[in-house]
């Protein structure tokens, strides 16, 4: 039988796949890979496209295709074997792609095609493309000198092998840790799905009583929720310190945090960068560190007044109507979650409620095929797990547009966040069209007692969000592999579709469609709704600087950061007396499990968040202004923006869907600031 991570004529076959298949599969791939490479490389005919680019994009398809499906395994159903897999076969995937990107014979190959009389009358996709290969030729080292292409190699695989550590100890820190209450009295206060779930988990370990865990469905709820202060104290200490020194030493994230920004800075410094932040900044909107962190700077000085009085708030609340002198940061979520019960006569339970999960599916749904003409339906394929679903896009006329996997709920092998990839990009082959293929991954509490899981309205926005990802993926009519989809994107511009998607959360016109009580059957009221959008932006001046101090911190860490004078908990610190409002104990260890830029993509790169929410919020007030479901102006979004993937610049997109460049006024609306604040 085949090696199956090797038979890429269809869809994964997940049902297939062993550790045991990952080392031989991406060996003989690998082999190939480079084989075509030579061929190419070694060429002496003027490049042409479809003699160059195209075969050359096939032999790193087929390799990447291979090593997504290990990947995403790895992140979802891990397990001692397939971790021993998966990283015995990353060093290799890394040398692959990193010595592909120093080969001068096939940057010079490039640089003729550009320079060919043909390459005026390439479509612009296929310009652009071009032009990514021959800048990113250059940030992989191709024009270093030998030694240097040798120490740049080896530090892309030291850094590959770094991430993959760190997130590895984050997740095996989670699921180490489980705290079992005895007394019900401790847990008074959560919600009833979260107390049942607890007591299955015990009863799974044979125990009595409640087993509570770190994992987001049991650890949101307690610190939100539960009542007994020394509680949320204790799953707050244990969630903040994980990988760190308080914990098992071979755990400890400290000491591959100084690894990977030694060996950043020395990457960025081979390449003639003056720090690693430039060096991220080459393929992002941004121009520059400095513009990064003066776009930051302003936001938080525009949200530090309502964030100010939202913490003066939420104090004085606290003395007077639940006994605490002083707020700790375990009692921050707590409280807040009392006063927005006192101030608004709901709580996030009670919404919860109203949003089982086949209702958010149909809501999310119809959104999505009122605005860009396509039917979502339920399909068959091999899962990883038996809690996943499948489902096919259709246009209008019954054709495929692309596939999805939805993977909704948390498990102990199972990495912590909500995120989307890709299994199969958008191509024109000679058969036809090949369809995209995603992975969409949450993690939100999983059916109870025989009942459909149900979603807190915050889970709808992420899911919602990640479905922003998918539709950016999935609704790509560019047929070139390189700017296809999420390819060739500017970081700084891949959230806009996904920020853009949370706000029909706050939309009657949607949410009036996707709601239906556990219990009664009956869709959110009206009022309650009213009074959720009247909460909306409940303590956002708070929110909004948590992001800024983490995007601060991530930006600043990564340029003009002096590792050998301070430690990035100095910097932390730092950064907190400029911007935050809630300063968390000396003993948290919040960098220790910041996995999005020292596990993920993030890297000087974490701004990204706030960046396209400018103008996904501006984006989004053309549907404000012409109808929030409107099929023409969602026909627009998807021709300007989703449909054009990364064929052209992210700003010239925005604009072609605007008709203006962005303006951050509706970002401040959204999130109650005035542009004067």
């Amino acid at each position: 039988m085949t090696n199956p991570l090797t038979d890429l004529s269809g869809l994964p076959r997940f049902a297939d796949i062993r550790p045991e298949h990952v080392g031989p599969a991406i060996d003989a791939l690998i082999a190939e890979g480079r084989a075509e490479i030579e061929r190419l490389a070694a060429a002496t005919d003027e490049p042409a496209w479809d003699g160059f680019v195209e075969p050359l994009a096939t032999a790193n398809e087929r390799l990447a295709r291979a090593w997504s499906q290990v990947s995403h395994l790895n992140a979802v159903v891990n397990s001692p074997a397939l971790r021993e897999a998966y990283n015995a076969a990353l060093p290799k995937v890394t040398q692959f792609f990193a010595e592909q990107g120093q080969d001068l014979r096939l940057f010079r190959r490039y640089r003729a095609l550009a320079a060919s009389p043909g390459f005026a009358g390439l479509a612009p996709a296929r310009r652009r493309l071009v032009d990514n290969e021959l800048r990113d030729f250059r940030l992989g080292g191709a024009e270093l000198p030998e030694a240097g292409k040798a120490r740049f190699m080896q530090l892309k695989e030291e850094l590959a092998a770094l991430a993959s550590r760190f997130q590895d100890n984050v997740l095996d820190a989670t699921n180490d840790y489980a705290h079992f209450v005895g007394d019900a009295a401790e847990l008074e206060g959560l919600p009833p799905d979260v107390v049942e779930a607890a007591r299955a988990a015990a009863a799974r370990d044979g125990r009595e009583g409640w087993k509570l865990t770190l994992h987001m469905p049991c650890y949101l709820p307690v610190m939100q929720y539960a009542d007994h202060r020394p509680l949320r104290e204790r799953l707050y200490r244990a969630y903040v310190t994980r990988a760190s020194e308080f914990g098992r030493a071979e755990w400890d994230n400290a000491p591959l945090i100084a690894a990977i920004l030694d060996r950043r800075a020395e990457l960025a410094g081979l390449l003639g960068f003056e720090s690693y932040a430039q060096y991220s900044l080459a393929t992002k909107m941004a121009a520059s560190p400095a513009e990064v962190v003066g776009f930051l700077e302003d936001l938080a000085a525009r949200a530090r007044p309502h964030a100010e009085r939202d913490m003066a708030e939420l104090t004085d609340f606290a003395r007077a109507e639940l006994g605490l002198a002083g707020l700790d940061v375990w009692d921050v979520a707590w409280a807040g979650e009392k006063l927005r019960q006192s101030r608004y006569a709901f709580s996030d339970e009670e919404v919860r409620r109203y949003f089982p999960e086949d209702a958010v599916l149909a809501g999310l749904f119809r959104v999505i095929e009122s605005l860009y003409a396509v039917k979502v339906r339920p399909a068959q394929a091999a899962t990883w797990h038996p809690d996943v679903k499948f489902f096919a896009i259709e246009d209008a006329a019954g054709a495929p547009v692309g596939h999805f996997y939805l993977d909704l709920y948390a498990r102990e092998a199972k990495r912590g966040g909500a995120w989307m990839d890709d299994a199969r990009n958008r191509r024109r082959l000679p058969a036809g069209v090949q369809t995209p293929v995603t992975f969409l991954t949450c993690n939100f509490s999983a059916p109870v007692g025989g009942r459909p899981a149900l979603f807190t309205h915050a889970e709808v926005s992420t899911l919602f969000h990640e479905f922003g990802h998918g539709l950016h993926q999935l609704l790509t009519r560019v047929d070139d592999l390189g700017v296809s989809g999420l390819a060739g994107v500017e970081w700084d511009a891949v959230e806009l579709p996904s920020q853009f998607m949370e706000n029909f959360c706050w939309e009657w016109e949607v949410v009036s469609h996707m709601t239906r009580h556990a219990d009664t059957g009956e869709p959110l009221p009206r009022a309650l709704f009213d009074r959720m959008v009247s909460a909306k932006n409940f303590q956002s001046g708070m929110q909004f600087l948590r992001q800024i101090e983490f995007a601060l911190f991530d930006m600043r860490l990564h340029h003009g950061f002096d590792r050998a004078a301070r430690s990035p908990l100095d910097l932390l610190e730092e950064v907190r007396r400029q911007v935050a409002v809630v300063r968390p104990p000396d003993w948290n260890r919040f960098p220790n499990q910041f996995s999005h830029i020292f596990g993920g993509g993030y890297a000087a790169g974490y701004y990204s968040y706030k960046w396209a929410e400018v103008l996904s919020a501006d984006a989004f007030g053309a549907f404000e202004e012409e109808g929030v479901l409107n099929p023409a102006t969602g026909a627009r979004f998807r021709d300007e923006i989703l449909g054009v993937g990364g064929s052209r610049p992210a700003l010239d997109s925005f604009v072609a869907f605007r008709g203006r460049k962005p303006r951050i006024d509706a970002l401040l609306r959204h999130n109650g600031m005035t542009a004067t604040a």
